[in-house]
């Protein structure tokens, strides 16, 4: 039996973290102070599933090939050809908190538009409002390289 649910990428730290959040999410609690967030046994339930989903499809810390193309696992640096302002990014999972980075998903507008970009390849996406938005994949690189460099 194949899966047909995404792959999702994610750095060991964010895995790490998921999990011990799940462990405490799907603990007894033994009282109120101890529901940190979740005010209803629905909201913890959805975030169990969500958390289960993420980590069952996880692909944990594996690097992307040093290609220069945009995916999942990659830091990213784009230009807003409007502006010439530059943004750089990690490509994975929302809601895995991946440290002080900013994370796109590539379900994102902006993620899903440069998701497969080689650098220099210039990608227009639409925003929630409506407004088309081009941008320049200006540099991708594995997110494993930009760590060890820091």
């Amino acid at each position: 039996m194949t899966s047909t649910a995404p792959r999702v990428w994610l750095t060991p730290q964010a895995h790490h973290r998921l999990r011990n959040e799940l462990t405490a999410l799907l603990a007894p609690r033994r009282g109120s102070a101890e529901t940190g967030d979740f005010t209803s046994q629905r909201d913890r339930e959805t975030r169990v599933r969500q958390i289960n989903d993420l980590l069952t499809n996880a692909i944990v810390g594996e690097d992307p090939p040093d290609d220069g193309v945009a995916e999942p696992g990659m830091v990213l640096t784009v230009r807003f050809d409007d502006t010439g302002e530059t943004e750089t990014f990690l490509l994975g999972a929302r809601g895995a908190e991946h440290g002080t980075i900013e994370v796109y998903s590539p379900d994102s507008p902006l993620g899903a538009a440069v998701n497969g970009a080689r650098q220099g390849e210039q990608r227009a996406y639409r925003t929630p409002s409506g407004v088309e938005v081009v941008v320049t994949l200006l540099n991708a690189v594995p997110y494993g390289q930009v760590r060890r460099a820091q």
